[in-house]
């Protein structure tokens, strides 16, 4: 956050080249020579570093945007896509359209501020903190729902049917939903500490510490421990699984059936209805062993990438109310828009790994030329 000896009167437009005026009480100017602190000189203008990154977060925005968009426009559709597990992959396409469309621009509004100000109101400092943290806990957690249906499909094939698998998709999006926005109402409802700072212009999550264990807690660390449980679990179901299945393919016939002397026309009966059956059961289990391969490969690919996006900045955000210490704000933006970046990958990943999407995507295309 803000270096506390910074003037509350900083103009919000450093960043845009206009003229800063510091405090002429001593001390307050930073980095000043001796006696000069009072003297107004003008801003720089914005380097190419600065409109480098600019414009990378505005592609990002849009990217993660249209991305989730496309998506949920596909489920909508395609009738196919009207089933477990796509409305899960909606539900999580909801809440990242909303982070692009709602939390990460005025996030970035407050980056180009000079001292990350807000400068937009109590009012709307309250919206968009509710949202960010809504939406982001919404998404957070719909990866978990989906490693929890994929972990259901692959151990409890049989007793996990259609009907089963529906109310417990929708049990799942109702319970992501709810916790989300209890978490992010917590501090409006129970008074949980202040978001916003009038005298600094500062406007960021609670930082009373014992929201910050509930809400990281909630919003991170319980589905952090779900997902890597449930991944853990499918990869010693499938690594069963498929190892019971190689043992069983090279298995030698009984010897019964070798020494077992039977009339040539017996032995061409068996062979005429009993082959294509064995067959079919092969290509069968073949055809289910490469698509649980590639669901378990999609699901491990979708939490690596979820802890690699949220965990440096959940991490400071227990660390930094509990030891009253702060990261320098490069850093802590840094671990923000990681994090936000998780919102852009997750359809880029469960798409990637399932045909379907893609075949429907260039089909929509196709209509619409």
């Amino acid at each position: 956050m803000e270096a506390p000896s910074l003037s509350a009167a900083t103009p919000s437009a450093a960043l845009l080249g206009a003229p800063e005026t510091y405090s002429p009480t001593p001390g307050r100017g930073i980095g000043s020579a001796p006696g000069d602190a009072g003297l107004p000189g003008p801003e720089p203008p914005y380097s190419v570093f600065t409109v480098l990154v600019v414009t990378l977060l505005v592609l990002l925005i849009a990217a993660t945007f249209l991305w989730n968009l496309l998506v949920l426009v596909t489920i909508l559709r395609v009738r196919a896509f009207h089933r477990v597990p796509h409305n899960l992959v909606a539900s999580t396409a909801v809440s990242d359209v909303l982070v692009a469309a709602l939390v990460m621009p005025l996030s970035l509004m407050r980056e180009l501020s000079a001292g990350r100000r807000w400068q937009l109101g109590r009012s709307l400092c309250h919206v968009w903190i509710c949202f960010d943290v809504l939406c982001c806990t919404a998404s957070i957690w719909n990866v978990a729902a989906i490693a929890l249906d994929r972990y259901w499909t692959i151990t409890h094939h049989l007793q996990y049917t259609l009907r089963t698998r529906r109310r417990a998709s929708a049990l799942m999006i109702a319970l992501t939903w709810a916790l989300s926005a209890l978490i992010a109402l917590a501090p409006l409802l129970f008074s949980w500490g202040e978001v916003y700072d009038a005298g600094l212009q500062r406007c960021q999550v609670s930082q009373e510490p014992s929201y910050a264990v509930f809400s990281t807690c909630g919003a991170f660390y319980l589905p952090l421990g779900v997902v890597l449980f449930v991944y853990w679990k499918i990869y010693k179901a499938a690594k069963f699984r498929f190892g019971r299945r190689r043992r069983r393919a090279v298995l030698p016939l009984p010897a019964t059936v070798e020494v077992k002397e039977t009339p040539h026309e017996a032995e061409m009966l068996f062979t005429a209805r009993c082959q294509p059956a064995v067959t079919f059961q092969a290509n069968g289990d073949f055809w289910r062993e490469q698509k649980e391969k590639r669901a378990a490969m999609m699901v491990g690919i979708l939490i690596g990438v979820f802890v690699l996006c949220w965990i440096p900045f959940f991490v400071t955000e227990l660390i930094s109310p509990l030891c009253a210490c702060s990261l320098p704000p490069i850093w802590k933006s840094v671990f923000l828009w990681l994090g936000y970046s998780n919102s852009f990958f997750n359809p880029l990943i469960y798409t990637a790994f399932n045909k379907n999407y893609n075949d429907a995507f260039k089909s929509l295309f196709t209509r619409q030329r």
